[in-house]
């Protein structure tokens, strides 16, 4: 058990800044993004479960655009081309499985 204020904060992409949660077979992200950040349109073969908390994230998903507010949950299947330009400060909770062992 740990508590998440003694995760350490990493930058994993400018304006990107993340507390990584690690299982065998999940990781769960903690993001703190500042507006203006842009996450370039990528695919990777983790799923990934996006739940905005605070902010305005918008977000292009498999060629669809989105605007994620807070209270927004959007699944991105595996190998689906997503990237993302936070509209405001963002708090946004990531579930990726597999474990994102580029993350580590």
């Amino acid at each position: 058990m740990q508590h998440l204020n003694d995760v350490p904060v990493k930058e994993i992409r400018e304006g990107f800044f993340g507390k990584m949660i690690h299982g065998s077979k999940s990781t769960l992200v903690f993001w703190e993004i500042k507006k203006g950040s842009i996450l370039e349109e990528h695919f990777h073969y983790h799923e990934q479960i996006t739940h905005v908390i605070e902010g305005e994230l918008k977000m292009k998903i498999g060629g669809e655009e989105y605007l994620l507010g807070p209270g927004t949950v959007h699944v991105i299947p595996s190998n689906i081309a997503h990237g993302a330009v936070a509209l405001s400060d963002c708090k946004v909770i990531d579930s990726f499985s597999p474990a994102r062992d580029d993350y580590k």
